[in-house]
């Protein structure tokens, strides 16, 4: 438990007497405890609260940059042409003379006489009448005269005057007047409002925690009564205007119709007559006869007999005996002796140099800088503030020269009482306002654990 909690538990206990039980509610309830001999002016014991700065000692974690050179072993493929001699199987084509016994055919050819009968066709000839008679048509041309009228136009050319009216374009210079737009700058100002406020800090009080002072009670004593403590400045952002007015010019752009006179080439159609002669050619029909000779094909059909000579072939078949000759062939086998080359191969081995690339690891060294954080405590002073309580006593004209009764206040006016002497040594404070509990006494202050910070290189 605190120092000055137990104080003040100590100093509750005290108040609660004997004396002040049968004065119950401030003596409130009767007034016999009351002594005749009491003090009409009360004393009045303060707390003044003492204020001290203290620096403990803090340790942090801060965590270094470090660079180190380190060495890695890497390994390269090298390639070495290496000469290997190998051997391969060569087959060679060679012949030796084999001596075989075959048989072979002997072919004889011999005739012989073969009789046989025939049939053979004899052919006659003879002629057969075969009259016949035909139609022939027989043409006949003669001519005969063909009249007919006919019409056969005649053109003649005569001329004639046309007239006609024709536009002629004339072309003259006149002075138009044209309106064109233009844009003209024009300049001008007006009044332009801006805010060039600033932020300003404005002070706030509010009313402090309440804190616990012995207070003498005429009546009853001594006694703990919670007395508001000193107030709390607090300080807030507060915007404060300023508007200033000022001419800001500007330029804009104003259309304004100019006249001017442009010469301008009008052209205009003028109306002529004009004649010319046109040639006019016509045309009328004349008739005349004309005579022609149509020649005119007749046909008449005559009647012709044409003699016609048939061949008739007849056929008779005469035997007769022929001879001929048949061949025979017959074959016999005879023995012989035949020489022959047989091929075969022969195997043998042949050197031949084979040079292939074959690979090897070379080991080297690499440097390389490795990076590591490495840790460092380092110790600050961090300051705090203190607050103690220490109580005064304070009487009023009431009491003179210290006559008071037993119940009264001792001391004189302007002295400190024996209380004085005894001092609130609270636990160290932070420099905020702590807020309080129930009973109105600070807070523990919460333990501030040491913070790790990384510092570079």
């Amino acid at each position: 438990m605190r120092p000055h909690s137990l104080l003040a538990l100590a100093v509750a206990l005290l108040g609660l007497s004997s004396e002040a039980l049968a004065n119950g509610y401030c003596g409130g309830g009767c007034f016999s405890c009351c002594p005749p001999t009491a003090c009409q002016a009360p004393c009045i014991t303060r707390y003044r609260a003492e204020r001290t700065t203290c620096y403990r000692t803090v340790s942090e974690v801060v965590y270094e940059r470090q660079e180190q050179q380190c060495a890695r072993t890497v390994y390269d493929t090298v390639w070495e042409e290496q000469q290997n001699t190998c051997y391969r199987n060569v087959c060679v084509r060679m012949e030796r003379e084999v001596q075989t016994q075959v048989q072979r055919p002997v072919y004889e050819t011999a005739e012989r006489e073969e009789r046989y009968t025939v049939n053979r066709p004899v052919w006659e000839t003879s002629y057969r009448d075969c009259s016949y008679t035909v139609r022939k048509p027989v043409w006949e041309t003669s001519t005969r005269e063909c009249r007919r009228v006919v019409n056969r136009p005649v053109y003649e050319t005569s001329e004639r005057e046309v007239r006609r009216l024709v536009r002629r374009q004339v072309s003259e210079c006149v002075q138009q007047e044209r309106c064109r737009t233009v844009m003209r700058p024009v300049t001008t100002c007006r009044t332009v409002q801006q805010d060039c406020g600033r932020w300003t800090m404005q002070k706030t009080c509010r009313p402090g925690p309440s804190l616990p002072r012995m207070v003498c009670d005429p009546c009853c004593g001594w006694r703990v009564a919670m007395v508001p403590g000193p107030p709390v400045a607090t300080y807030r952002p507060v915007y404060e205007p300023n508007i200033v007015e000022r001419q800001v010019s500007s330029t804009t752009w104003q259309a304004e119709v100019v006249r001017e006179m442009v010469p301008v080439q009008v052209c205009r159609m003028v109306t002529e007559e004009q004649v010319t002669r046109v040639p006019v050619r016509t045309c009328r029909i004349v008739q005349e006869e004309v005579v022609s000779s149509v020649p005119v094909r007749t046909c008449r059909w005559v009647d012709e007999v044409v003699p016609r000579q048939v061949p008739v072939r007849t056929c008779r078949m005469v035997q007769e005996e022929c001879v001929r000759k048949i061949p025979v062939r017959t074959c016999r086998m005879v023995c012989e002796t035949v020489t022959r080359k047989v091929p075969y191969y022969e195997t043998h081995q042949e050197p031949y140099t084979v040079t292939r690339r074959v690979a090897r690891k070379v080991a080297r060294q690499v440097p390389y800088t490795v990076c590591r954080m490495v840790p460092r405590v380092v110790e600050r002073q961090i300051p705090y503030e203190t607050c103690r309580l220490v109580p005064e006593t304070i009487c009023q004209s009431g009491c003179e020269d210290g006559g008071c009764g037993p119940g009264g206040c001792q001391p004189a006016a302007g002295q400190v009482g024996p209380q004085s002497t005894r001092e609130l040594q609270p636990e160290p404070a932070a420099t905020q306002p702590q807020e309080t509990n129930r009973l109105g006494l600070p807070e523990a202050e919460p333990v501030e654990q040491p913070t790790v910070r990384l510092k570079s290189a």
